[in-house]
C-alpha cells in the first residue's frame, strides 16, 4: 500500500484519465495559509483539464473536499515513523518515501512541490531515487523569506531551488527577493495566483449579512494566519479608530500565534463587543461576499491572495505597501495602501471609502474586474500547464 486513498469532486471521466497527457504528484501542506489554498486549487484545476493528479501530504488538504469518486483526484498520506534513535521527526524523508511509491506505482511523470522545504527536497530525493519524475517547485513566500533565511535551512533551501527542473514564483517581488537572498541567477517563472471568480462573489442577501452585523454597520474583516508578520494587532488598531467614528464590527477569520494578543488589544481599546474572532471559518467565501472593507497590515506579504479573494467579492482593500502586494491591490483603483505600522492611514483611508458610497462602489467594481480578467483561472492555469510542458520537455 503506498499511502491512504482518498478521491475528491471535479474529476476527470474515465475518457479524460485514458487521455491525460501528464500525472503529476502534487506536495503540499494542508493548513489554510496561502500556499496550501493555492496548492490545492491548482492540482483541482490540473484535474479537472484532463490530468491525473495525486496529492501527497501529512493530511488531507482543507479544501481537497466534495463529492467522492473514483477517478481522482488521489490523496496519499505521508505516515509518521517512532523509533527509539531518532529524537525527532523526519517529514522530507517520510515525504521523499512515499513520493516515490506513488511515483513507481502510478508512474508520475512530474512532481510539483510547494515550498521549498520540505516539499521541494522531498520531491528531489525522490526523484533521485527512481530515476524519474522531474521537480516543478512553486515559492510562496515563508518558504524563502522566514524559513530559508534561517541559518539552519538556508543552504537546504539555496539548494532546493538550484535543483528543480523549473522554478516558479507567485509574484515579481518574491521571484526578485529570492535572487537576491541566495545569489541564484536560474530562471524563476512568475506566475500569479488565482481566485475563482465564479465562487467568491457578492452575497446580496441581507438575511446572511444580519448574522454578522446590524443593517447600519459597516462589517470589516481580516483573514490570515495570524503570524506576526500578519500583524493582526494593527488590524484592531484601524478597527477601533474606524469604530470611535462610525458604527462597525470587525471578523477576525483564521487562527495562529497572534491570535490571543489581538483579543487582548480589542479588550483594551474597547471594541472586544464589536470585534468576532471566527477561527478557522471554512465558508469564507460568503464572509467576504457581505463585508464591506478587508484590512492587510502585514509586514511582509508574497502575494496576498486573501485580498484577491476579498476583491472578487466586490469588496475594497486597505492593504499595507509591502512585498507582492501591490501587484494585486492598485492603490486607489480597486483599494488603498499605506506604509507597514501606518495604522493612521489605514483607518483614514477606511473611513474615506466607508463615508463614501461612489468611492465604495468604483473601487469595489475595479477590484471584481481585476478578479475575474487578470487573475481567473482561466488565465493563470494555462500558464502553470505551460510550465509542466516545458518541463517535461
Amino acid at each position: 500500500m503506498v499511502g491512504t486513498h482518498d478521491f475528491v469532486s471535479l474529476c476527470v471521466t474515465p475518457e479524460d484519465r485514458r487521455e491525460a497527457s501528464v500525472k503529476v504528484a502534487v506536495l503540499c501542506h494542508a493548513s489554510a495559509g496561502g500556499s496550501g489554498v493555492v496548492a490545492t486549487e491548482l492540482g483541482l484545476q490540473v484535474a479537472r483539464a484532463g490530468h491525473e493528479v495525486h496529492f501527497v501530504g501529512a493530511a488531507q488538504p482543507f479544501r481537497l473536499t466534495g463529492q467522492r469518486c473514483v477517478s481522482g483526484p488521489y490523496f496519499h498520506q505521508v505516515g509518521g515513523y517512532a523509533y527509539a534513535l531518532f529524537d525527532q521527526p523526519y517529514p522530507e524523508l517520510a515525504a521523499a518515501n512515499t513520493l516515490t511509491a506513488v511515483i513507481e506505482e502510478y508512474g508520475v511523470e512530474l512532481s510539483h512541490a510547494h515550498y521549498a522545504i520540505p516539499h521541494a527536497t522531498a520531491a528531489i530525493h525522490a526523484r533521485a531515487i527512481t530515476g524519474r519524475s522531474r521537480v516543478i517547485t512553486t515559492l510562496h513566500g515563508t518558504d524563502v523569506t522566514l524559513v530559508g533565511q534561517e541559518p539552519a535551512f538556508r543552504s537546504t533551501t539555496r539548494h532546493a531551488i538550484e535543483r528543480s527542473d523549473r522554478v516558479t514564483a507567485v509574484s515579481h517581488y518574491l521571484a526578485a527577493h529570492t535572487r537576491e537572498m541566495f545569489g541564484v541567477d536560474r530562471e524563476i517563472d512568475v506566475i500569479h495566483n488565482f481566485v475563482d471568480s465564479d465562487r467568491f462573489v457578492r452575497v446580496t442577501d441581507p438575511a446572511v449579512r444580519a448574522r454578522f452585523a446590524h443593517p447600519d454597520e459597516a462589517l470589516l474583516v481580516h483573514v490570515s494566519n495570524f503570524r506576526p508578520v500578519k500583524r493582526a494587532c494593527d488590524v484592531v488598531e484601524v478597527f477601533a479608530r474606524v469604530a470611535s467614528e462610525i458604527p462597525a464590527r470587525l471578523l477576525m477569520i483564521g487562527d495562529g500565534p497572534e491570535r490571543p494578543r489581538a483579543m487582548e488589544l480589542a479588550q483594551a481599546r474597547g471594541v472586544i463587543g464589536r470585534t468576532h474572532f471566527l477561527g478557522s471559518f471554512p465558508d469564507v467565501e460568503t464572509v467576504l461576499g457581505i463585508s464591506d472593507l478587508f484590512v492587510l497590515p502585514s509586514q511582509q506579504e508574497s502575494f496576498g491572495l486573501a485580498a484577491l479573494e476579498a476583491m472578487s467579492c466586490e469588496v475594497p482593500v486597505v492593504a499595507s505597501r509591502a512585498g507582492g502586494i501591490p501587484e494585486v491591490v492598485q492603490d486607489g483603483v480597486n483599494g488603498f495602501l499605506a506604509d507597514v505600522g501606518d495604522v493612521d492611514t489605514m483607518a483614514d483611508r477606511a473611513l474615506q471609502i466607508l463615508r463614501n458610497r461612489d468611492l465604495y462602489l468604483s473601487l469595489g467594481q475595479a477590484g471584481r474586474r481585476a478578479a475575474a480578467e487578470q487573475f481567473h483561472p482561466s488565465v493563470i492555469v494555462p500558464q502553470y500547464l505551460a510550465a509542466y510542458e516545458r518541463t517535461l520537455a
